[in-house]
């Protein structure tokens, strides 16, 4: 197995050098890679939002405005059908999803069915497949009574219609801040996500968004009081209340009939009034909407006309003269900004429906930048220690390990380039784990080479049958890993996919670069300089050989084991969980004072004074910090993102907002559903992968030792009240996943001892197992938790919560490896006379069958 053909080594080189090639521009300025030959790659790696700032805003098209509006066209459509076939009727009125005629001669019934007809005409399905869609249901519950009703099928052809349009509006306003790289999707059947990198001002994105945008010219109605209809009385038919943007607002009586709309604009661009020099917005209609709109004005000379952006009115001037150039202005309360916003607006379109922002995550640049140096001082410390402490265990072999570690991170970073992956923080403690991890299949080499080595084999056959037998152990253990990535990729979100795809790809280039480019070298080095002797390291954790009585204290282990978890359950029952806004919905505000520190009391009477009652203000990190915390606010997700606005408000002159999260209470009882399918699934996957890589005692043990690993950290975070979010839930899938690895190392041992011991009693086979994998754990389990030390100390206080949970789900994982798992099989009735009995039936039906065959 150590021997490699000239191409092999070829591939293994070629494939190393590419790696550092595609990763190495992630290490250089922009502007240095900009002077390189234009063959050179350039492309880095993505950053995300935490690290290089920006807003993150999950948009949910607003079904019951959509339908609403349907219901109120489909209303005026069917009274001007009627007044056009001159057919009388007693009243109509809309409710709901359906529009009701009552008729004053029920004998007419035949003639509306026929002229209302052409109103439930099928829609061509278009983006919903092929066929069509009845969207309107026309029937005759009674005599003299004919309703419409829109079907669940036509509400869902235009919201499916109405997410595809907002994509391109939402586009276009976005495109107009000048950003770069925005990413602008849809999620699900009526969501859009947008996400724009380097945002300096997201309040501003956020009301650009928040918009409908739809523009209309209409005539006032004069033939009642504005201020009596504000007051009680009926409305004129045909006509509607507004209100105008003044403070106080002032009520104007207008009419529904559309003269002219928006969507006649050709152009609309932000100016100044030639006589007053206040800022308005100057429009241009295309030829239909200058026809009308000369028309309009043409015939009102001297009324009213009035100006309205999604049903507010922005004014409502006199004619004074026919405007027949095509051109016009509007004017209102604008300064230079909101004339700027309106133009925006205007020139993207309006939006088929309402859009409400029910999450958002918004990181100023500084923090990016504070981010990015603490994953990167992080990262370089946590190396650094990993490093020293595979050379003081191993000497030469872990210079060896060391240059694979290298090469496996650039591999991981090139992976990362090459497929646009996005790299956020948490993606940053994922590869700093996976240093610790990829440290894992390196000791189970060079254990294994040393176990061989003892029992009396030359150091290339102890070599040689090292990588061999390391190799299914090392796949099984970091499969169950790639388990859970998976699973967390698929159900989780925003950051923690970024976290289980850092992970995933580690997981791939670990196990490449431990049985291609290590046993490279390992080769390499015993070809050149045939050794007589292993080389050894300057510590020794745990001696060569033990014969430590594992097993003499199980029931002990097990009754501290029972108690600590019901503990932990009652803790989680009494105590509870710190939720975060990710599982309570809310909003998180992250300042920094401008200059001195963050005067937490002063900050909890300024958001008082604006009307957000039940803040909680903390410091965090330094001094200078504080991280305000407010809960649901009644009112749903819109008047959850308000409380931003007015925490702005009332501290923007002395902090700079670095973090923002908001959580709407819908977005929060997906999430939280979401994380207990994901750990569930995940545990069902890998029980099943062990079950059939196993039996079914090994599967059975290995979740036992899990599920305690998973209630002894929640038991650990309800004491320590650390914030239990999105990112807790990745480390506990990520503790899941690193527990049965470790698991699975000793199974693996344990079966190949069941094959070798046939009559050793299974106590003592499982203390053994125990002792000859306990110099791996040991070492393993230090270079992951110095690793995550590093991460802990330096990471920043952002996913402070993220790493102590995975600091003592790794210790404990280590713990009951040894104290739980293995134990479990003695219960279980497991015996090495049936495991051996069932290799050799197996053995001798696949020997029948090869020579049935021949």
């Amino acid at each position: 197995m150590l021997y490699f053909s000239p191409w092999k080594k070829f591939l293994v080189l070629l494939t190393v050098a590419v790696g550092i090639l595609y990763a190495a521009p992630n290490f250089f300025p922009r502007q240095m890679l900009d002077q390189l030959p234009s063959f050179v790659p350039k492309q880095q790696v993505t950053l995300g939002l935490d690290l290089q700032g920006g807003s993150y805003i999950l948009l949910e098209i607003d079904r019951q405005s959509l339908q609403g509006e349907r219901v109120q066209t489909l209303s005026d459509d069917a009274r001007q059908t009627l007044r056009t076939a001159r057919i009388g009727y007693a009243g109509l009125s809309d409710s709901g999803t359906t529009v009701t005629v009552r008729l004053r001669d029920p004998a007419q019934a035949d003639a509306v069915l026929e002229a209302l007809q052409p109103l439930a005409t099928p829609l061509s399905a278009g983006m919903l497949g092929s066929g069509s869609v009845a969207e309107v249901a026309i029937a005759q519950p009674q005599p003299g009574v004919i309703t419409l009703t829109l079907t669940e099928a036509g509400v869902n052809y235009r919201l499916t219609n109405a997410v595809a349009q907002s994509i391109e509006v939402v586009r276009r306003r976005v495109d107009e801040l000048g950003t770069t790289e925005p990413l602008i999707q849809r999620q699900g059947d009526d969501r859009i996500m947008v996400q724009v990198p380097g945002l300096e001002d997201p309040q501003r994105l956020k009301s650009l968004l928040n918009q409908t945008a739809k523009l209309s010219f209409r005539l006032v109605d004069q033939t009642a009081s504005a201020d009596e209809v504000a007051r009680g009385t009926r409305p004129p038919a045909g006509s509607e209340l507004l209100y105008t943007n003044d403070n106080p607002p002032l009520p104007i009586l207008v009419q529904r009939q559309i003269m002219v709309s928006g969507e006649n604009l050709t152009d609309a661009q932000a100016g100044f009034d030639s006589q007053t020099n206040q800022p308005v917005v100057n429009i241009r209609f295309d030829s239909q909407g200058a026809q009308r709109f000369g028309a309009v004005t043409q015939q009102n000379v001297g009324s009213p006309f009035a100006i309205v952006l999604d049903e507010e009115v922005l004014s409502a001037p006199n004619i004074r003269e026919p405007i027949l150039g095509g051109q016009a202005q509007i004017s209102g309360n604008f300064t230079v900004q909101s004339a700027n916003d309106l133009s925006v607006l205007l020139r993207a379109g309006a939006l088929p429906a309402t859009l409400n922002i029910i999450e958002e995550r918004t990181v100023g640049p500084g923090l990016g930048a504070d981010s990015i140096a603490a994953g990167e001082t992080a990262g370089v410390i946590g190396s650094i220690f990993v490093v020293l402490f595979m050379l003081a265990a191993y000497g030469f072999l872990g210079v060896l390990a060391n240059i694979a570690l290298v090469a496996n991170v650039l591999i991981l970073f090139a992976i990362l380039t090459a497929i646009g992956a996005t790299l956020t923080l948490p993606g940053i403690a994922g590869i700093v784990l996976t240093v610790g991890m990829a440290v894992d299949s390196n000791v189970l080499i060079f254990e294994r080479i040393r176990d061989e080595r003892r029992q009396g084999r030359s150091v290339i056959q102890s070599i040689d049958t090292g990588f061999q037998k390391a190799l299914g152990t090392i796949v099984d253990a970091n499969i169950t890993t790639l388990i859970a990535a998976v699973v967390l990729f698929f159900l989780g979100s925003g950051p923690v996919r970024g976290f289980a795809v850092t992970l995933a790809i580690g997981i791939v280039t670990t196990v490449f670069t431990a049985f291609t480019l290590t046993r490279l070298l390992a080769s390499e080095w015993v070809r050149r300089r045939r050794p007589k002797e292993l080389p050894r390291g300057f510590i020794k954790l745990v001696p060569d050989v033990t014969a430590i009585r594992f097993m003499k204290i199980r029931l002990q282990v097990f009754a501290l084991s029972i108690f600590l978890c019901l503990a932990s359950i009652a803790m989680l029952f009494t105590a509870g969980l710190n939720f975060g806004i990710d599982f309570t919905g809310g909003t998180v505000i992250e300042v920094q004072a401008k200059s001195g520190a963050a005067d937490v009391g002063d900050i909890r009477e300024r958001l008082n004074a604006v009307g957000i009652q039940e803040s909680q203000v903390q410091e965090f990190g330094s001094e200078s910090e504080a991280l305000i915390r407010v809960g649901t606010a009644e009112g749903g997700d819109t008047a959850q993102t308000a409380i931003v606005q007015s925490a702005q408000q009332a501290l923007a002159a002395d902090y700079d907002f670095r973090r923002t999260e908001v959580v709407g209470p819908t977005v929060s009882g997906e999430l939280a559903w979401a994380a207990v399918i994901g750990v569930l699934a995940s545990l069902l996957a890998i029980l099943i992968y062990v079950w059939i890589r196993f039996e079914w005692q090994f599967a059975v043990g290995a979740i036992i030792a899990t599920v305690n690993d998973v209630i002894l950290t929640l038991g650990f975070l309800a004491v320590t009240q650390l914030e239990f979010n999105l990112s807790t839930v990745a480390a506990i899938l990520t503790i899941v996943g690193y527990s049965l690895n470790d698991t699975v190392v000793i199974y693996d041992r344990i079966r190949e001892n069941l094959r070798r011991f046939k009559k050793m009693p299974i106590g003592d086979l499982l203390d053994l197992s125990d002792n000859e994998m306990l110099a791996r754990t040991v070492m393993t389990t230090m270079t992951t938790l110095l690793a995550l030390f590093a991460l802990f100390i330096f990471g920043g206080e952002v996913i402070r919560s993220f790493v102590a949970s995975m600091l003592f789900g790794v210790g404990v994982g280590a713990l009951s490896t040894i104290f739980v798992a293995a134990p479990v099989l003695i219960f279980f009735k497991l015996r090495p006379a049936d495991f051996a009995a069932k290799k050799e039936d197996e053995e001798a039906e696949r020997a029948g069958s090869a020579a049935g065959k021949a």
